[in-house]
């Protein structure tokens, strides 16, 4: 969850977690972030196409995707991972295939954050393949202010107990009703396929109620899917839906929910320490305030 700390905190945070860049197609730029306790293995799909994407972000640590301008795709993170020196190995949740770098898209149950970039961007967070991470999507430095998309409790320890996926006794995912049960009514098929005929059910209210801004089923729509025009997202596991984020780029701060580009008034210090890191690294740099 967010946290919040003091402003020398939060520089000496700024210098210990510089971003890696991941990849980079256009313009775009998205900051992924791990505030989770345990290491997180993200993974990116480009549509229907899977490039071998995915990396390794222990905690505290981010990456930057710099995507084109029309990507369409979807990021999440894999749990419980082991990969050996070759990139070989499995992972508990999330898993895309055998290996470091993504073969397909992740295994149910898995949190997704979903975008399909335009003018203007969509984005969301589904939970109708199960949940095994809070994960948040957050627009940076967009021209109004857009909504924060995502789903910040744990369901791991508010999960039914019939939708519970355990690892060595530990709960490590929940599942969705459609791929526990996979009726057409959990499912939204058949008959059960329109918005009218599909009705939330007992599990997606409760999935609904733990995480109200993040899809239930495959119905949701309404309060679950945003739009945007901005040209930063931050995707956080483990952040609040309440918390500011911020990057710097192009040795400006941007945050969440403004407009403006920020430039506080840190004293002499600040771009005596942080300017030449952002000159060396031309990469993202982000933090949680």
């Amino acid at each position: 969850m967010a946290f919040h700390v003091s402003l020398l905190l939060k520089v000496l945070l700024l210098l210990g977690i510089a971003a890696t860049e991941v990849a980079s197609q256009g313009n775009r730029k998205f900051t992924i972030q791990n505030n989770c306790k345990e290491t997180v293995w993200p993974g990116i799909t480009n549509g229907e196409s899977f490039n071998r994407s995915g990396f390794e972000l222990k905690p505290g640590q981010s990456a930057v995707y710099s995507p084109s301008a029309t990507w369409s795709g979807r990021i999440w993170g894999r749990t419980g991972c082991n990969f050996d020196k070759n990139g070989n190995g499995a992972c508990q949740t999330g898993a895309c295939g055998n290996s470091l770098s993504c073969l397909g898209p992740g295994s149910s149950p898995v949190s997704i954050a979903e975008f399909t970039l335009g003018d203007p961007d969509y984005y969301d967070v589904s939970l109708v393949s199960g949940f095994n991470l809070p994960i948040v999507i957050k627009p940076i430095n967009a021209k109004v202010n857009c909504s924060t998309a995502g789903c910040d409790g744990d369901l791991r320890s508010n999960c039914p107990s019939e939708l519970t996926v355990k690892f060595n006794g530990k709960v490590i995912a929940c599942d969705s009703a459609c791929d526990k049960f996979n009726t057409d009514e959990y499912c939204c098929r058949g008959a059960f396929g329109t918005a009218e005929s599909c009705q939330p059910s007992n599990y997606s209210k409760a999935f609904k109620s733990f995480c109200p801004d993040a899809y239930s089923y495959a119905k949701d729509d309404p309060t679950s899917l945003k739009t945007c025009s901005s040209p930063e997202y931050v995707v956080s596991f483990c952040s609040s839906r309440n918390g500011t984020v911020c990057s710097v780029h192009d040795g400006t701060l941007k945050c969440s929910g403004s407009t403006d580009l920020r430039a506080p008034s840190y004293g002499w210090w600040f771009p005596a320490i942080v300017l030449p890191m952002i000159v060396g690294t031309h990469q993202f740099l982000g933090f949680i305030m």
